[in-house]
């Protein structure tokens, strides 16, 4: 990847690395790179989530697209999933979301669509990163070449609710749900959606105040979700992250349904309704080892991915594959959406849900869970040190140790994350005391070799 393009758009802390005059250059850059794919200035949307930077940087953005001749469609606080579908639905050239997904609000992201709603290709955002990194003036327009704002566009969100409701066809009439909306961007959009069906749903982290977004609320933090679930008597909890492209649930006993639990259970469903092209879901390799059991059990095939609905989304468009996702809650149904889609998501566990006459947990508990530790090592944002840690001997050497002491019944990963500072140490083992001293050990190595 690039110098400024992670593997999820732009991410940084707003001030320091990310900053309105880098919002600006990048839309300039984006706007006159697509006006030469295109021959013309491009239309291009914005959507944002509820952080206090969002409209700062929508701010920049639209001033940079306009500058070089862009039209631009501003969506107003929305998903980032919307920001997809709207894209394609009003024919623009581009969908721009302006978002750090799950991360804290000092944080934010810009992450750019293609007019089919799919995150740009390399070769295009290395084109628009050469751009924005060159320095060289951009091509300002003056007088009536300057690009227009059109207003009136935050309505085209009831477009974006009217699609999402239109993939089930049953009222969902006798269940009780409690929506955790992260006081994110599905605050916008989930009390309209779920008010469209015979449902009860209650909300909760659905007031936005610009610092509260993700703050121990949402698919990050579901101890409080879990415990109202349970003393609340509902048949779900639902938690979005900040932009709602991702969806972890809760079952009536206050047990977590994640990402591949959730795929289990539709992946099941759309196999037993002749849907599953390839009798294939593709998952990633931080998918649970109890889903690979449950694909064994029911003859699917579990085809992991490196991590990132990125590239799941790859997978599946270059094999024809309906479903797919992670574990940290991003499920794509190609049918319905270019992208993961946390409220998606929860609609068709639902409509599983009310057909089977079960209960969350016994839906859920086809697929098991391997005791599985997670532990996030933070390090110094300086360039290279991720690099440096991953090709480690050491590391490695550590590594291979833990896995033979394992013996075959659980697993390692270490890898850096995409989007953080952060190298990630997951272990699977028999037992969540293997697990966590196996993690806790490896976390200790790269503690010290960051220093």
């Amino acid at each position: 990847m690039g110098k400024l393009f992670g593997t999820d758009g732009i991410r940084g802390v707003v001030g320091e690395n990310l900053t309105a005059e880098l919002a600006y250059r990048v839309g300039q850059a984006v706007a006159v790179t697509l006006c030469e794919e295109k021959g013309r200035p491009p239309l291009i949307t914005i959507g944002m989530d509820t952080r206090i930077s969002s409209d700062m940087l929508e701010g920049a953005l639209i001033a940079g697209i306009t500058s070089v001749g862009g039209g631009v469609m501003p969506l107003g606080t929305i998903p980032t999933p919307a920001v997809a579908y709207l894209t394609i639905k009003v024919g623009a050239d581009a969908g721009v979301v302006i978002s750090a997904s799950h991360n804290p609000f000092e944080h934010n992201g810009i992450k750019v669509f293609n007019s089919q709603g799919y995150k740009l290709s390399d070769a295009l955002e290395d084109r628009v990163e050469e751009k924005i990194l060159s320095g060289e003036p951009m091509p300002i327009k003056k007088g009536g070449e300057i690009g227009k704002r059109i207003h009136g566009m935050k309505n085209l969100k009831y477009e974006y609710i009217k699609h999402l409701a239109g993939t089930v066809q049953d009222d969902l009439g006798g269940l009780r749900v409690l929506v955790d909306c992260a006081n994110g961007a599905a605050a916008a959009t989930a009390p309209d959606l779920f008010a469209g069906f015979a449902i009860e749903a209650d909300f909760i982290h659905r007031k936005p105040n610009g610092v509260n977004i993700n703050l121990k609320c949402g698919s990050t933090h579901l101890k409080s979700l879990a415990a109202m679930v349970t003393a609340g008597e509902y048949d779900l909890g639902i938690a979005f992250d900040g932009d709602a492209d991702r969806c972890l649930m809760i079952d009536e006993k206050g047990s977590v349904v994640d990402g591949d639990k959730t795929m289990a259970v539709c992946g099941k469903y759309m196999k037993d309704q002749g849907l599953l092209t390839g009798r294939a879901i593709v998952g990633t390799v931080m998918s649970n080892l109890g889903l690979h059991e449950f694909c064994n059990r029911n003859n699917i095939r579990l085809i992991c991915t490196p991590v990132g609905d990125r590239n799941v989304l790859e997978k599946m468009l270059e094999s024809g594959y309906r479903i797919g996702g992670e574990q940290s809650g991003h499920t794509i149904f190609t049918d319905y959406a270019t992208t993961g889609d946390g409220q998606l998501t929860a609609l068709q566990f639902l409509q599983i849900l009310k057909r089977s006459g079960e209960t969350a947990s016994a839906l859920a508990s086809i697929c098991p869970s391997y005791p599985q530790t997670l532990v996030n090592v933070e390090l110094p944002n300086q360039p290279g040190l991720k690099e440096k840690i991953m090709s480690s001997q050491a590391l490695r050497d550590a590594v291979a140790k833990e896995e033979e002491a394992l013996g075959g019944d659980g697993r390692v990963l270490v890898r850096p994350s995409g989007t953080e500072p952060l190298i990630r140490v997951m272990v699977e083992a028999k037992t969540a005391g293997e697990a966590g001293g196996c993690a806790g050990r490896l976390a200790d190595l790269v503690n010290a070799l960051k220093i």
